[in-house]
Order: C-alpha cells, then structure tokens, then sequence
C-alpha cells in the first residue's frame, strides 16, 4: 500500500529542531550571564548538591572572619586604655615614691596630693572609655552605661570637695563570639576586675555554725551558680563554692565561725541570692532588694580595694601628711594593681594576636572554598562561548534550509 506524504511534515520537523536549537542557546546564554553551569538541579545534582555545601561553609567563614575582625577592633581599643592606665599609674607610683621618703614637708605633700588627684581624674576617664559605637568598653555587657560612677565627698586637708568613691555599675557577664566551628573567643570587659588592685576579703561576723538551709535555693557567687540543697549545712555550703571553679575560696572562720569568702585573684567579689536566701541568713549579704556588689552585710568586714581605692588612699594620705601610709600598705596596693593591670594587659594582647591569626586562616580557607565552588559551579567560559557560536551556525542553516524547503508541495510529488 503507497504511503501517503503529508505537506506539513517537513514543516513540524523544521520547527521542532529549531525549537530544540533555541532552548539549548538560552540554556548557554543564561549560563554565562551568570557564570554558572548549574541552573537548575537537574543540571548536574551531585555538584550541585556540593556546591550547596560549599557556599554554605563560605558564608559561614567569612562570618567567622568578620567577626574575627570586630573583635580584634574592640581589643586594640581597650588595649590602648588600659596601657595608657598603666602609664598613669607608674607615675603616681614615682609620686608615692617621692612622698615616702620623708624629708618632703607637708605643704609638697599637698601639692603632690594635687597631682594625684588629676591623675586619678585620668585614670576614671579610662575607666568610662566608650569605643567609636558609643558602647562602654569596661562595663561588661551593659554597654549602654557608664562602667563607673563617682561620689563627690569632703577629704580631711581639702577645702573643696574631691572624689571620695567610685562604683562600678556595670555586669560581670561575658560574650562568647564564635570564630571557628565550634571555637569561641571568651569576651570579658568587666571593669571590676581589670581596674581591682587586690584580692577581695570578706569576713562574715555571724556564727553559721548552727545554719542549716530550709529549702532548696541557687546562690550566685562571682558568675558561678550554685545549688544550695535542703539541710545543706555551712560545711557543704563551703564545699559547693569551693568546687564550683568560681575563683572564690571560701571557709569558715575558726574564730567568728561565720562564713569567709575570698578571691583567688585581683576582683571584687559578685554576690547573689538568685533564689531563697542562703546568703542572706548567712550574713553575707543584705536582702534580695539590694543589688551585687554592693549588697554586702552591715556586719560583713571587707579589705582589697580597686586602682581607683588605692589612688584615693594615696592623695588623702598625702593630704593628710601621713608618710607612714604612704610608704606602705598605699605604696603596696599601687603595685599589687600595676601589676594585675599588666596581666590583664598581657591576655589582651595574647587575645589579639589569636585573633590575627584567625583573621589569616580564615581568609585563606574563604581562598580555598571559593575555588572549590568555582570549579564544581562555574563554566568553562571559552568552550560555552564556541558552543554558542556553533548553535547560531545550526540555526543559521537550518533556516536557511526550512526557506528553501517552505516552497515545496505535495504536486512536486506528482510530477
């Protein structure tokens, strides 16, 4: 049986091929519009799916980069602060040097006191230092505050009034910033230990012999919580402290038998009923109502003062033309300080340098995973650029043969 041939054959075949011609140029047009050989997942699903994943891991590096970055800006601020403190200090050290010897009268005793006194003034504007975001450096997480507060009162030997007292307001609460996986950098700018000269001291008055705690309760000691069970006794009191890796010891007093409490290194002591009140029946702080540090009990004896005590001790000493003072237990917590101010120093400087160097590493793996994403992403610009051409050639002659073939009918057959 003849077969029959249809006019419209050649026709659809044209138009399905030059169709198919089309897709394929806009497929290579759109990749090298965007550079990448993956449109869509069906592409080429296994690099796709890697891609996925590196681009993923390289956001995520240069997040750790920039914070990386942040962090070693906010360093060098506080460094600088807290060096040009040192500075201040070593000088008020040279003065309390010079107004021991004995031999100054106490007219230069004053004028010694006058300088002093300004420096203290320097040493409490390091203190308030904000960064160029208008945060406070030294104020631990309340940023939005001034780290600390200043009391104005009447000093034997000054006919005006001077700063008799200066409060941190600020927390003790610390930021961890993540510049690794899973590797975080401890940020701790409380002002109550980087300006603290000495170990803290408090020497509970009331006998906790007989203490026992009625409920369960959660005590606060310097950041440290801690669980404060039923029939919990001082002696298991003292126990939780010590092994909370609080930097506090505590014991009882073999004299008072009340509750004694110390710092392992230069701060001042944070204390708090979170919940009931084990340490307010202890004697050790006053109720909930007030807030640490300066909730301590009426009864409580406290030694170990801030930069800012042993600086005001020394210009009320030399007001006072107390040499004795002065050449002692003043010159003694200038340089217990000086020297906490130097570690702290030091450990902000370590802390920066780890940071350059995450800075480093972080910007190499970005180097690295950018190419791998490129090479299982990205085209080969020169064999899309021929592809393309190649396919305008076929389209070119396809046309070219659909006009000549456009013209035949099915009386050519019949001829």
């Amino acid at each position: 049986m003849p077969s029959r041939i249809s006019s419209q054959l050649n026709n659809n075949q044209t138009q399905y091929n030059l169709r198919r011609q089309e897709v394929k140029k806009a497929k290579i047009d759109n990749q090298i519009g965007t550079q990448s050989r993956i449109g869509s997942l069906r592409d080429d699903p296994i690099a796709a799916g890697h891609v996925v994943k590196y681009q993923s891991y390289l956001t995520r590096v240069n997040n750790f980069e920039k914070n990386a970055q942040t962090l070693s800006d906010q360093f060098a601020y506080r460094e600088g602060y807290m060096t040009n403190s040192i500075e201040v200090l070593q000088r008020v050290r040279e003065l309390a040097v010079t107004g021991a010897n004995g031999i100054n009268t106490r007219e230069d005793l004053k004028n010694m006191a006058a300088e002093v006194d300004e420096l203290l003034g320097e040493l409490i504007q390091n203190a308030n230092a904000v960064n160029p975001e208008g945060n406070s450096i030294f104020a631990g997480t309340n940023t939005d505050i001034r780290a600390f507060d200043v009391d104005m009162g009447a000093v034997e030997g000054s006919t005006v009034p001077l700063i008799s007292a200066v409060r941190y307001n600020g927390s003790i609460n610390a930021n961890r910033v993540e510049v690794d996986e899973n590797k975080y950098i401890t940020v701790e700018n409380v002002g109550n230990r980087v300006f603290w000269a000495e170990n803290q001291r408090l020497f509970g008055e009331r006998d906790a012999t007989s203490w026992q705690a009625n409920d369960d309760s959660v005590i606060c000691v310097d950041g440290q919580n801690i669980v404060v069970e039923a029939g919990d006794n001082v002696y298991a009191l003292v126990s939780k402290i010590n092994a909370s890796g609080a930097a506090v010891k505590a014991s009882v007093d073999p004299v008072s038998h009340g509750l004694n409490l110390s710092t392992t290194d230069a701060r001042q002591l944070w204390l708090e009923d979170l919940s009931g009140s084990a340490l307010s029946d202890l004697g050790i702080i006053k109720d909930s109502s007030q807030k640490p540090p300066y909730n301590l009990g009426d009864s409580v004896r406290v030694s170990g003062g801030s930069l800012f005590d042993s600086v005001i001790a020394l210009r009320n000493a030399m007001l006072a033309g107390d040499n004795e003072s002065i050449g002692g237990k003043v010159l003694a917590s200038l340089d217990s300080g000086i020297n906490t101010l130097v570690n702290r120093v030091a450990k902000s400087g370590s802390e920066y340098e780890r940071l350059q160097n995450d800075i480093l590493r972080n910007s190499a793996i970005a180097v690295n995973v950018t190419g791998q994403v490129s090479r299982e992403g990205d085209i080969d610009i020169t064999k899309a650029i021929t592809d393309e051409k190649m396919l305008e050639y076929t389209q070119q002659a396809t046309l070219s043969t659909a006009g000549k073939m456009y013209s035949s009918t099915l009386l050519n057959y019949m001829r």
